[in-house]
């Protein structure tokens, strides 16, 4: 693949988030075996000049591929510390089972971070258009690498991700995801009882969530496509994430171990259900086991610039030789990431 060398985006303000995102890469590489490196990808609906590239974590399991993948697109208050701390369990999760992972980062570029979205009806309207487009353009770019099957490729959303993650199921006219997880979507996305899928799709939402009930997900039949709705009476909205249980903006939020775990579990079954029968995604996944073999084909050129983590091997990228970006202070970083439920976040924004 050929790239263009850029550095993090890191305009004042923003240092310490990338600080921390390229130490808990880095620990992650060295924890779970996996590659890491900072993309930014092309965004075909940026609203406005700043969001005309979006960034994202992109993580693949060492060795050549290709591999399946899913892309995790956050909730409405973007890349906060609890948001990510939830994303970076689910990928190393992910990462496990054999999947890469493109983390998509909606909000940065677009100044749109800090809750504002979450704070305005037409902003989480206006988001669910142009990160619908943000998840096709995340698909595109996947599909580009060479180490990934262009055939099995699976998007999961929080929130207002799951919202999208909705939309992205519906989709018609287009060569969509391989199939789709929701963590409590508004499931006014779907539309009536009965509806009318591209991709399929799974619903895990939480019994006492008052910002988006479960009701909304009940009683719906799908056609074209497969429809599972599982809901968890105990857990409140954003029960995926590592945070007590609290009021924001007057709703119901807060951890559940039991339905993050299951959910979690019942996600991975529910992407490896629908990958194509003898694909070498498959493939992939049996050799990660010790069984079976898998072969690289090279597919077409990504439309994106590649900024290397220190450390991650960048073999895997092709015609594209690393360059060291993160400080120095940075190159002896070697501590397990951490998101126990006892290490509370201070801050958070679903």
């Amino acid at each position: 693949m050929a790239g263009t060398m850029v550095r993090p985006y890191a305009r004042p303000g923003s240092l310490y988030r990338w600080t921390a995102l390229l130490l808990f890469a880095a620990g992650l590489c060295l924890d779970t075996n996996a590659d890491a490196a900072i993309v930014s990808i092309k965004a075909s609906h940026p609203t406005g000049a700043r969001g005309a590239v979006l960034n994202a974590e992109l993580f693949k399991p060492r060795g050549e591929g290709p591999f399946p993948a899913v892309v995790l697109m956050h909730g409405c208050g973007g890349w906060q510390p609890a948001v990510t701390g939830g994303l970076a369990a689910h990928t190393m999760y992910l990462l496990d089972h054999g999947y890469a992972v493109l983390n998509l980062d909606s909000f940065g570029t677009r100044g749109l971070g800090g809750g504002t979205v979450c704070e305005s009806t037409a902003r989480l309207v206006r988001a669910l258009d142009y990160r619908t487009h943000d998840a096709f353009d995340a698909l595109h770019y996947l599909r580009a690498q060479s180490f990934i099957d262009p055939h099995s490729i699976f998007l999961m959303g929080q929130s207002n991700g799951g919202s999208v993650a909705i939309n992205a199921a519906k989709m018609t006219g287009r060569d969509g995801y391989r199939a789709v997880a929701a963590y409590y979507p508004w499931c006014g996305s779907l539309g009536g009882k009965k509806v009318k899928l591209t991709a399929p799709l799974i619903i895990f939402s939480g019994g006492r969530d008052d910002w988006v009930p479960a009701s909304q997900c009940r009683h719906k039949t799908a056609v074209g496509a497969s429809l599972k709705v599982i809901e968890y009476a105990k857990a409140a909205h954003s029960f995926d994430l590592p945070i007590p249980s609290q009021r924001y903006l007057g709703k119901l939020i807060g951890f559940d171990k039991p339905a993050t775990e299951d959910s979690r579990a019942q996600m991975v079954a529910f992407f490896k259900a629908h990958l194509p029968t003898q694909t070498v995604a498959e493939k992939t996944l049996l050799k990660i086991d010790g069984e079976g073999e898998a072969k690289t084909e090279p597919e077409a050129e990504a439309i994106a610039s590649i900024s290397w983590l220190e450390g991650a091997d960048a073999s895997w990228f092709e015609n594209v030789e690393p360059e060291a970006t993160a400080p120095s202070d940075l190159r002896q970083a070697s501590a397990k990431p951490t998101v126990e439920i006892d290490q509370w976040s201070d801050l958070f924004l679903p």
